[in-house]
């Protein structure tokens, strides 16, 4: 990695650090950040990171990816910039006035691109993370997102006027009490055990987005081995099968696209 620009911030890790021992100050110069931080680990299931500030105190920042801005505060949410062409290749595949359910939202990784840059009829974004269920909220006023449907007279499924719909809570729980044309399951340490709540959630004939980290040489079969398990006799046909990053050695994030009848 080396850096990353996060807003105002630039996380480095241990080889750059080393590298400009008693001159980091030469990096904010260089990036034109007012933080250098550097992420020690990200553990659990909200996935929070453990950060040593090595310059400056501010953590929280707006950063700008394909036209959106994200609030974030770096000490308590993890931001990934592996994903970016991922988040805007979900986006040009909603189709105009569908439902999407974003079962693991965050702050909006998905949820807000697919807002300003589909017609999607309503969006229900659900987070469980308190910190990222904050910061989802500030960025859907942030980028102006649910005023956006006071223009759109469009939209025959959204009767509030709210494009994205942010919820608190379990997505196993909350995910089959509602009725959807796409679904995007973008969290990757144990995605497949929501399966059955997606299928619960989907309309008779939709599409799932699914990702996983999965050894490669599995890549082809264990992703749609779950889904096909999980379908209990509906029919699957697979769409689409990518490696979005390299996880770990031998290790890959794989998404794969399916069609649910």
């Amino acid at each position: 990695m080396k850096w990353k620009k996060i807003g105002n911030i630039l996380i480095i890790d241990e080889n750059l650090e080393k590298e400009y021992d008693g001159r980091l100050d030469e990096l904010l110069s260089i990036h034109n950040v007012d933080t250098i931080a550097k992420i020690n680990n990200i553990s659990g299931q909200m996935r929070k990171p453990n950060i040593d500030l090595l310059i400056g105190d501010k953590t929280e920042t707006i950063h700008k990816e394909n036209g959106c801005f994200f609030k974030l505060d770096i000490a308590k949410i993890m931001w990934s910039k592996g994903n970016t062409t991922e988040r805007m290749r979900i986006a040009n595949l909603v189709q105009d006035d569908e439902v999407v359910v974003d079962m693991f939202a965050g702050i909006g990784y998905f949820s807000i691109p697919i807002a300003k840059y589909s017609n999607v009829g309503k969006l229900f974004a659900i987070e469980i993370n308190p910190d990222s269920y904050y910061y989802l909220n500030e960025n859907i006023n942030l980028n102006n997102i649910n005023n956006k449907a006071n223009n759109n007279n469009n939209s025959q499924t959204n009767k509030d006027n709210k494009i994205i719909e942010s919820i608190f809570g379990d997505s196993a729980e909350i995910a089959p009490k509602l009725s959807t044309d796409r679904i995007i399951m973008g969290y990757v340490k144990t995605t497949h055990e929501f399966l059955d709540s997606a299928m619960e959630c989907l309309k008779p004939e939709g599409i799932i987005h699914y990702h996983e980290t999965v050894p490669e040489k599995l890549m082809n079969t264990r992703p749609i081995n779950r889904i096909k398990k999980a379908a209990y006799g509906r029919e699957v046909e697979l769409l689409n099968n990518r490696i979005i990053k390299k996880y770990s050695p031998g290790v890959v994030h794989t998404v794969i696209d399916v069609k649910i009848y």
